[in-house]
């Protein structure tokens, strides 16, 4: 054990010398394993960051909420001229479903809006994206209120003028947002009492965010812009109980909207059951993708690297004939040879992985405290990295080191006179 402890020790010197001596060459030789680590393990850091984020942004809502609209999440087999013919899902429907639906835990009637400024007195916030919804939405979404309440059912029901401000919007407004609730902001011309304030959430993996976001009752925009606006995309939300089987519940989705709308039997559905587990599925695929593109990009790049490595072995072989045929003359052993230069192989291809792992760390660092975005180097995409490398200098040092460990001692130590 202590041999192969003083080996590694001696080729650790030799690898550092090598870094010495020859600067440029073993620079540029490493670089290709410091790209090719920095490129892989940079892209799964992300895509891994990136799947934290969606996970938590999801965290609070059931996989198995329906959302019933017009829209499909994903790719549909119904050409696009078809389904611009559907018609939206209407507050009657809504009422219908929610009455003789069996197996429902929450529903809530939706309507997606365009972005709308929102005024206090002289300050203005503006893009504020706007949710009129329903009083059941929050046990839904899983809206977290930092500040005052959701709005109730009969303040749902009647429409009354009151909001809900995100984060940033109550930041925006106001100069102490901890004293927003009571105050009158206008939106749409007309005065709304905010009656709570969501907590922050920060950067949001689909483009948008609770902090930009207002929540008013959605019968106050049936009675100011009707249903049929152009200015409306509605949807239906349905959250099951736990343990129903969900075949089945979209099955009696199906049955009693077909029938409520009298779709013949010969007829396609004119909507859409998107199921969020459908969605989360849809963002795995892309990670997998992501991951998969990641590999073979930075594959060539360990390729070239896995070359440059072989190049110095090959090089340290040749500057060192003589001193093999030395150690070998005074009883050094093959596999004595053979380690000592593997060994030095994978220190070298090690150090280039380090310092691309390095570069990954120093990235993730500043896009973390310049973003509101958390990008996490795992410890198992650091092990990742550096075994990789290590696989990368074993494979390129095995056949110099068998070309050294094969010498003949006498015309090792002849060819070096």
């Amino acid at each position: 054990m202590l041999v192969y402890l003083r080996l590694l020790k001696e080729s650790f010197s030799f690898a550092m010398n090598a870094l010495r001596t020859n600067k440029l060459r073993t620079f540029l030789s490493l670089l290709g394993v410091t790209i090719g680590i920095f490129s892989i393990i940079a892209v799964l850091a992300a895509v891994d960051s990136l799947d934290r984020k969606v996970k938590a942004d999801l965290s609070d809502l059931d996989k198995n909420t329906i959302y019933l609209m017009r829209f499909s999440f994903g790719p549909s087999e119904i050409p696009q001229w078809k389904r611009e013919q559907f018609p939206n899902v209407t507050y009657d429907e809504f009422e219908y479903l929610k009455k003789s639906l069996n197996g429902v835990d929450k529903m809530a009637f939706n309507l997606f809006t365009r972005n709308e400024n929102i005024k206090f007195e002289d300050q203005t916030v503006s893009q504020v994206r706007v949710t009129p919804t329903t009083n059941e939405f929050e046990g839904i979404d899983g809206i977290k209120i930092g500040q005052g309440r959701f709005f109730n059912e009969s303040e749902s029901n009647s429409g009354t003028p009151v909001i809900i401000l995100g984060y940033g919007v109550a930041e925006g407004l106001f100069v102490d947002s901890n004293k927003a609730i009571g105050q009158k902001i206008r939106l749409y011309g007309q005065r709304f009492t905010v009656i709570g304030v969501t907590e922050k959430q920060g950067f949001s993996t689909f483009g948008d965010s609770r902090d930009n976001a207002v929540f008013i009752p959605m019968n106050f925009i049936r009675r100011l812009y009707g249903e049929n606006s152009d200015l409306l995309t509605p949807a239906i939300l349905i959250k099951p109980i736990k343990g129903v089987d969900m075949e089945a519940f979209k099955g009696e989705i199906t049955q009693k909207l077909r029938t409520y709308r009298g779709v013949k039997v010969t007829d396609i559905d004119n909507f859409f059951i998107n199921v969020l587990s459908g969605f989360t599925d849809l963002i795995d695929g892309i990670f997998t993708q992501l991951n998969i593109a990641g590999w073979l990009i930075a594959g060539f790049s360990l390729l070239v690297g896995g070359f440059g490595i072989a190049n110095i072995m090959f090089v340290s072989v040749k500057e060192r004939t003589n001193l093999i045929g030395i150690q070998k003359s005074l009883g050094a052993k093959n596999r004595f040879i053979l380690f000592q230069f593997l060994f030095e192989a994978i220190i070298l291809s090690v150090i280039g992985g380090i310092i691309g792992l390095l570069m990954v760390w120093g990235i993730a660092a500043i896009v973390t405290k310049l973003l509101d975005f958390e990008f996490v180097l795992s410890m198992g995409n650091i092990i990742l990295g550096t075994g990789l490398a290590g696989f990368i200098g074993l494979i390129s040092g095995i056949i110099p080191a068998i070309s050294a460990s094969k010498l003949d001692p006498v015309e090792a130590i002849r060819s070096g006179m």
